[in-house]
């Protein structure tokens, strides 16, 4: 019994092809894409296998019905006929055979008395021999022979086959020393069916799927709507809203979660309430010290300059013994009261209380102004237009060209070059000032250190005239008029210092166009304490 690969149409699952460039970021879309690609995995597997079953069960069904028929009428009908028949009574006995309740056509083939061959066919011409597979007649008129385990030379074989799409049931068999029979049954009311059974499960396929993608988004808003809660916190507790805690309900995970989050926001608020407290009281014991400090350095600097005086005058009433130690204890002081100035300054900046005293100032007379209080007119070339006004505090300025200029002097070496330009007015109207050096430039693991605060690039000079204040002052100044300063290498060789500042400085909030602060150190400083906090380069 052969039976050679038949084509049935049925349900195919279509390759989900999804373009290389989409990504799901969304979490919800994630879940209803898993969803329905199970439920559509587990309803396809399913129809599949149902598809299948009951298609075997329906061909099998009727096969073995409309076979074993045939082979009943064989026994009753061809049996009994001569070994010679005419085609009269072939075509009588193909009759009486196909009225049955299977409804098949049956071919009969013998031979005559003159050993030509007769054909009787219950269809006419509708079912002839070609309509029988080559493969199986040769089985059907194949003789075996006859053992314990055969009991019959010849036996029944089947074949379905297609003919203009329509499926069909081919079986055949021969009487020994009779006539050879074959049967033809449509199954085109099976093939029916099981498209029907296709269909219905097609559409039970289709509706498994939009009911999982619904569940997919309804189990996906009962989970994502803790989460998106939860996001929401952890952005609030981000912007600093440390008082921001979650409703909890119920003892799953994500109420756990809930939990662990608030318990989390609570310590964490209670460890920035103590930093913050810690950080006020060091500030002011900072500014209280910084205060304390100025009465006896007052007193102590007032003591310094008479004895400075006294080792300039032509007198010479100081002991050439002690000469060296008096001038130390006057440069110790003189570094000492700058010291508590930028320790006081760097205070009102942490506070937040520095304030601007905008003015209306000649850039390149405010430049000059600040290098010749300095004397450093020889050592420093500017390369700036008279008549470029801009409205900044011209005490701040000549704070950050002072160290700037006067650091850039002590690590780097003169010619210093200032350079002034400023930018179009589509561009935000910049005033920017370069400050070059002509030094070995800065190492490449300093240059993101060096405004940080007491910070020298050289551990071997811990105890430089520097405090490491100056560059972090001179930030901080910018940063109150809303500039920038940055720090890189000239390619040329050099340090390059780049103060950026908008041409008008408006007044921060909270900061007032008023006096400037009473405590705050004077722009007219001497050549060495302009220097003082200038960081190693």
């Amino acid at each position: 019994m052969t039976e050679p690969h038949d084509k049935h149409r049925g349900w195919t699952a279509a390759k989900l092809v999804i373009p290389a460039g989409l990504r799901f970021t969304s979490l919800r879309l994630r879940l209803v894409v898993v969803f329905a690609l199970v439920a559509l995995t587990a309803a396809v597997s399913a129809s599949g296998i149902a598809y299948w079953l009951n298609r075997e069960a329906v061909l099998t069904r009727t096969q073995d019905s409309a076979l074993s028929d045939f082979q009943q009428e064989m026994q009753n009908r061809a049996a009994v006929l001569p070994e010679h028949p005419t085609q009269g009574e072939l075509q009588h006995a193909a009759n009486l055979m196909a009225d049955s309740s299977q409804h098949f056509s049956v071919l009969l083939i013998g031979t005559d008395e003159n050993g030509r061959e007769v054909v009787g066919n219950s269809d006419l011409d509708a079912f002839t021999v070609a309509d029988v597979p080559r493969s199986l007649r040769d089985a059907v008129t194949e003789k075996q022979p006859v053992t314990e385990n055969n009991k019959h030379a010849y036996h029944l074989y089947w074949q379905r086959t297609t003919q203009d799409d329509t499926p069909y049931l081919v079986g055949g068999a021969k009487v020994d020393g009779g006539p050879t029979g074959y049967m033809l049954k449509s199954l085109e009311p099976e093939a029916k069916d099981l498209n029907s059974l296709a269909w219905s499960l097609g559409i039970a396929t289709a509706l498994a799927l939009i009911g999982s993608a619904l569940l997919a988004q309804a189990a996906a808003t009962t989970v994502l709507k803790p989460v998106h809660r939860l996001g929401v916190a952890a952005r609030r507790l981000g912007e600093g809203k440390l008082d921001t805690r979650l409703r909890v309900s119920g003892t799953d995970e994500l109420a756990e979660l809930s939990r662990t989050f608030n318990k989390t926001a609570e310590n964490l608020e209670k460890k920035v309430a103590d930093m913050t407290s810690r950080d006020e009281s060091s500030r002011r014991f900072v500014a209280d010290m910084s205060h304390e400090l100025r009465t006896p350095l007052t007193a102590i600097t007032a003591v310094t300059e008479v004895l400075e005086e006294e080792l300039d005058a032509e007198t010479g009433s100081v002991d050439p013994m002690i000469e060296p130690a008096v001038r130390l204890v006057v440069s110790e002081t003189r570094r000492l009261n700058d010291l508590v100035e930028n320790l006081m300054e760097v205070t009102r900046f942490d506070a937040g209380t520095a304030r601007l005293v905008v003015d209306t100032v000649d850039i390149a007379d405010q430049i000059t102004a600040c290098i010749d209080a300095r004397a450093w007119l020889d050592a420093v070339e500017l390369d700036a237009e008279r008549g470029n006004l801009v409205r900044l505090d011209p005490r701040r300025l000549d704070v950050i060209l002072a160290n700037l200029i006067g650091n850039a002097l002590k690590h780097g070496g003169s010619p210093v070059r200032v350079s002034v330009t400023t930018t179009e007015p589509h561009e935000g109207a910049e005033l920017v000032i370069a400050v070059r050096d002509h030094g070995p430039g800065i190492p490449e693991d300093v240059l993101p250190h060096v405004f940080d605060r007491f910070y020298k690039a050289s551990a071997s000079r811990p105890r430089s005239e520097g405090s490491g204040l100056g560059l972090s002052i001179a930030l901080e100044n910018a940063h109150v008029h809303g500039g920038e300063i940055t720090a890189a290498n000239s390619p040329d060789g050099g340090a390059v210092f780049t103060l950026r500042l908008p041409v008008d400085a408006a007044p921060l909030p909270g900061s007032g166009d008023g006096e400037g602060d009473d405590d705050a150190p004077g722009a007219a400083t001497d050549a060495k304490d302009s220097q003082e906090g200038g960081v190693a380069k």
